[in-house]
């Protein structure tokens, strides 16, 4: 396949830079079907057009955000399904609603946690005479 130029595709080596990946974590994507795989030149290097690499920031934002493999992995066949990436976002909107929604409850029990372990230090140390 030839390449109109250098500005409509990147190669893995120099995407992989460019977004501060190693080139596995990309190969990884791929075969985990996050991605599709890339087109590839006749002499088989895989380049990214555009729109495979807007892809591989959205999987990179979404691992950001602390979603998990399984959920990165519906949102792709969703797209795959559609390849409208508009009919994903409800479904995203639901699992960050969610996420969100956990973190809340692990915050809450991080600060009883930190409450108590306050509390306990405090008896200890009275107990001991152990000046703060």
């Amino acid at each position: 396949m030839k390449l109109k130029s250098r500005e409509d595709h990147q190669q893995i080596g120099e995407l992989s830079r460019s977004l501060g990946i190693t080139t596995r974590t990309l190969r990884l994507y791929e075969q985990l079907g996050l991605i599709d795989p890339p087109q590839r030149t006749e002499g088989g290097i895989r380049y990214y057009t555009k729109e495979d690499i807007r892809r591989i920031k959205f999987v990179l934002k979404v691992k950001e955000l602390g979603l998990s493999l399984k959920q990165m992995q519906e949102l792709a066949e969703i797209y795959r399904q559609t390849k409208m990436p508009d009919r994903i976002m409800p479904r995203l909107i639901e699992i960050l609603d969610g996420h969100t929604d956990a973190i809340h409850r692990k915050i809450g029990k991080l600060s009883s946690l930190a409450r108590d372990i306050a509390d306990y230090r405090k008896k200890i140390a009275e107990y001991y005479g152990i000046p703060r």
